[in-house]
């Protein structure tokens, strides 16, 4: 609970702990699914409702799911967090799951994975990607979900799915703005208070991916993808280990803005790209370091990666431009500032620290773990990182032209 009484306005977040790494093989983007089904009414609100309700009193809401996490939030008037609070207990405790939005809501997922990936130019390459660079933890299937799960799942599947992990040991919740700390614990308790704490404890993963001691390279071709283009994933940490605030500030120097090394070399300077991208995917369990280009008309993947290779390489053997260094960390320092103006801002900064990092009080120290950074860590993780056994390399080879017939 953040209080802020400059407006009278509250955001309040409810962050379940479950996300597309919680899904079992074979039943892939149930957490995505209800992401749509908890709009789908409850013990005492009709299907899509909430949102209305919502609307009504002045404010918005929406939800999204992550490989960790499904977040559903809502920003309103300060006199109606008791009707949110309400709202928000009706649907944890009592969701009406049945097989009329079951059905509807599986295919708004499903048109969702064709506008997002199936059907979108480099739009698998991810999913692809994670595919091959996972052999056991399930970080290797995305949070869109596959359409053969989809199809196949059952109503008793999802209902499982939802009272396994929304639940309220699952669930924090974020409170910025105009309230009063002891009433809003009040209203908690008022209102989520009698929802009972299943017998069984909420099942972690366990799996733990091994050590990649090999670099792995697969080729693809994919509709409607005019240019070459390729993506290495490097196998990194995860978040809030201590060499991720480095790995972070090096996605900066090397992908953040037209002046970064990788955009500088292969953009500008030789004009064999046309984008070029890179960052870490920061998760609760380790994950990749992408880097990610789009060659131009004319240039091949080959020539891309020969450059990639050796602006990394660049990184590992020269000492950083201590000028470099401080841009970066000006970067990471301006998206703090400026990314915690507005209470739902707060709210979503607090979100990770408070689930993925289990203290909400590195809200207030994360970003001196960023200053501290020093050339000599940006160079240590670039060479214990950066480097072929832990890659894991994805070619897009564009489609080859029909033969024109005789």
């Amino acid at each position: 609970m953040v209080e802020n009484h400059n407006a009278p306005v509250i955001s309040l977040q409810m962050w379940y702990h479950v996300g597309s790494k919680d899904e079992r093989p074979g039943h892939t983007g149930f957490a995505h699914l209800f992401e749509h089904l908890m709009f789908q009414g409850s013990a005492h609100v009709a299907p899509e409702q909430h949102t209305r309700i919502i609307e009504a009193l002045g404010g918005e809401s929406d939800a999204y799911t992550q490989d960790d996490v499904t977040v559903f939030y809502e920003t309103f008037p300060s006199n109606a967090l008791e009707r949110v609070m309400w709202l928000e207990a009706d649907r944890m405790g009592g969701l009406q799951i049945t097989q009329e939005h079951f059905e509807s809501e599986r295919e708004v997922v499903k048109e969702e994975r064709r506008l997002r990936v199936d059907n979108r130019p480099y739009g698998r390459v991810i999913e692809d990607l994670y595919a091959a660079a996972f052999t056991v933890h399930p970080y290797k299937h995305t949070t869109i979900g596959s359409m053969e799960d989809l199809d196949k799942a059952t109503l008793a599947d999802v209902t499982e799915f939802f009272h396994t992990y929304y639940r309220p040991d699952n669930c924090t919740m974020i409170l910025v703005g105009d309230f009063s700390a002891d009433g809003a614990v009040a209203d908690a308790e008022k209102y989520f208070g009698g929802i009972p704490k299943p017998v069984m404890p909420v099942p972690r993963v366990t799996a733990v991916e091994p050590p990649q001691t090999a670099g792995r390279t697969l080729a693809k071709t994919y509709p409607d993808s005019p240019l070459p283009a390729f993506v290495y994933g490097y196998k990194m940490p995860a978040e809030y280990s201590p060499d991720a605030y480095a790995l972070d500030l090096t996605s900066n120097l090397l992908a953040s803005g037209e002046s970064s090394y990788l955009y500088r070399k292969l953009v500008y300077e030789d004009r064999i790209a046309v984008e070029v991208d890179g960052g870490g995917n920061f998760t609760e369990d380790p994950n990749l370091f992408f880097v990610i280009a789009v060659m131009n008309q004319g240039h091949t993947n080959a020539e891309g990666e020969k450059e990639i290779l050796g602006v990394l390489d660049q990184i590992k053997a020269q000492p950083l431009d201590a000028h470099d260094l401080e841009k970066a960390k000006n970067q990471q320092t301006s998206a703090f500032i400026l990314g915690r103006e507005s209470d739902e801002e707060v709210a979503s900064a607090l979100g990770p620290y408070a689930v993925i990092g289990r203290d909400p009080g590195l809200y207030n120290s994360d970003l001196e773990r960023y200053l501290r950074v020093t050339p000599d860590d940006i160079e240590r993780v670039a060479k214990e990182y950066f480097v072929p056994e832990h890659a894991t390399l994805l070619e897009v080879e564009t489609p080859s032209a029909p033969v024109p017939a005789n």
